[in-house]
């Protein structure tokens, strides 16, 4: 077992040597460094077993060269049970001090990633779990990364509805050689998706985006994108997103780039009390599902069928009450927080028991 202090933490990449090989001139703008991250957020894989990784405190994006070597994801597997007590040993953690942010699978190696937050104030850090089951720490001290800055995030402060700095950055998905960023800013109208290129080189484009919230009765421009997930529509690039409570909405990625408001589509309100969590998209039999983890209704198999000619919702849904886009529940799979694709036809999951938190390959239902 590894040990070390947690006052350390934030300096972890001095604690292990760096393994990435040096690069004259990377083709995605990445340099050699350290990388210091101050909360753990979202993460997602973009091209090349490049990782993004999500900061809300410091509201930053950066992106990882995690120089994963080349593997098949369809023969990988995971069955971790207990993950987070394993994940503190190695650490030499207290394991009711460890908090898992977010999964990402490397689609190249098969790889998971965890975004970890640990002891008080919590640190983050990055951990590997290779397909053979091994746990490391993914050193920061001298990596290949790029940083951007987001402008205009909101202030920290204490609210009714907590901190809303730590809502600078509430998921991230790439998607057209771009990645999206969905989360408040400073502006009234504070929910926004961010559009920017990568390699990260022009100014980011944020677009406030609003929605008609049914289960509200009501147009809201505050309502923050808590998972959101890229599909194709008949030809056309879009985001899905889901909200508290839980309207999930459509929009297109062209209009997200063009910098404006824009009002998305409310495709479907999926049952009040609750909050997405994480959410895929995957084929079965020729037609696109998503898979949504949520705080209080279990993980929903949404059909996608239809969906461009779904006029969206424009009429109050009662209270607990569901309409839109037809969905199913699926029944055995409770307490999955956090979700991500291992291949076509399979996935990992977090699944929060009453002894830990577990990590699974699942079929896609």
């Amino acid at each position: 077992m590894r040990k070390f202090c947690l006052t350390g933490l934030a300096a972890l990449g001095l604690i292990l040597p760096a393994a990435q090989s040096s690069f004259a001139a990377d083709p995605w703008g990445l340099k050699e460094g350290a990388v210091t991250l101050t909360s753990a957020g979202p993460m997602v894989f973009g091209p090349n077993g490049i990782l993004f990784i999500g900061d809300p405190k410091a509201a930053a994006v950066v992106a990882i060269a995690t120089d994963d070597e080349a593997g098949d994801p369809t023969q990988a597997s995971f069955d971790l049970p207990n993950a987070n007590l394993k994940l503190a040993e190695e650490l030499g953690a207290d394991p009711s001090k460890l908090r898992i942010a977010d999964l990402a699978i490397n689609p190249a190696s098969g790889n998971a990633y965890l975004n970890v937050a640990v002891g008080e104030p919590a640190q983050p850090v990055l951990m590997r779990i290779d397909t053979k089951g091994a746990i490391t720490v993914f050193p920061l001290t001298n990596v290949r990364h790029s940083r951007v800055d987001l402008a205009g995030a909101p202030a920290s402060a204490q609210g009714r509805r907590g901190d809303p700095r730590d809502d600078s950055i509430t998921d991230l998905t790439f998607a057209e050689g771009k990645l999206y960023i969905s989360g408040l800013t400073s502006n009234e109208a504070s929910s926004t998706v961010r559009e920017l290129f990568f390699p990260f080189a022009d100014k980011e484009k944020g677009t406030n985006v609003e929605i008609y919230h049914a289960a509200h009765g009501r147009v809201e421009d505050d309502a923050v994108v808590r998972a959101f997930a890229p599909l194709m529509i008949d030809g056309e690039p879009v985001l899905l997103a889901g909200f508290t409570c839980t309207p999930l909405v459509k929009f297109p990625l062209n209009e997200i780039a063009s910098g404006e408001k824009v009002r998305g589509t409310t495709v479907a309100e999926l049952g009040n009390r609750n909050r997405p969590l994480d959410m895929i998209v995957y084929e079965q039999d020729g037609k696109t599902f998503v898979l949504m983890s949520n705080s209080a209704r279990g993980v929903m198999k949404i059909s996608t069928e239809k969906l461009q000619e779904n006029a969206g919702l424009s009429e109050p849904v009662p209270d607990g009450n569901t309409a839109g886009q037809p969905f199913e529940t699926i029944a055995e799979l409770k307490g999955v927080e956090q979700l991500d694709k291992l291949d076509a036809k399979r996935a990992v999951v977090l699944i929060k028991t009453d002894a830990g938190v577990d990590l699974q390959t699942i079929d896609l239902p």
